[in-house]
């Protein structure tokens, strides 16, 4: 299959449908941290190139529930933020996973399909991921830990700080690259 993984920099999600046999490509504004097929640029660029599958992580600096106390002074950035999730959402790909935290997705467009969690799949974390699916099944977790820490949480305020906070774990990723390789 041919997918896309739109506004991933990592590489992660990428690499693991690389390791399944899928021919997969990163999207971001950013240049990608690990070497592999990338394309640095505005994803609408390619997003009808025929790909099979998408899935997308859409920034959520104006849509995440953790910010909202800054809510009423974006709402210009809100909804553009939300415009392009719909953009996403209707892209010309027959299968399509929407991911990103908590966030305003489920009010103002329609509630996830899925809520997962690290912990789920290898991570002893909490960090709850929704998932808005199109003709994709439900992820189901692959190795359920023990702990709960809320590492993500917890950060401290650094320049990086929104890079490590926006990384897929490895678990999620090899656990979309098993399950969707349909």
């Amino acid at each position: 299959m041919r997918i896309l993984i739109a506004c991933e920099y990592s590489g992660t999600v990428r690499d693991a449908f690389i390791a399944a046999g899928h021919d997969a490509i990163s999207c971001d504004l950013l240049p990608s941290e690990s070497p592999g097929p990338h394309y640095q640029g505005d994803v609408t660029d390619i997003l009808s190139d025929g790909f099979d599958m998408m899935i997308a992580h859409p920034p959520c600096t104006h849509l995440a529930v953790s910010g909202a106390r800054w809510f009423k002074d974006k709402v210009e950035q809100q909804r553009e933020a939300l415009d392009f999730v719909r953009l996403l959402m209707n892209a010309p790909i027959p299968r399509i996973c929407i991911e990103n935290p908590v966030s305003i997705i489920s009010s103002r467009i329609r509630k996830p399909d899925q809520v997962i969690q690290p912990w789920m799949f290898g991570h002893g974390e909490t960090k709850a991921t929704c998932l808005w699916l199109k003709g994709l099944p439900k992820l189901t977790p692959t190795n359920i830990v023990e702990g709960r820490e809320q590492r993500i949480h917890k950060m401290p305020p650094s320049p990086d700080r929104w890079k490590e906070r926006s990384r897929t774990y490895a678990g999620i990723a090899a656990a979309m690259a098993q399950q969707w390789s349909i």
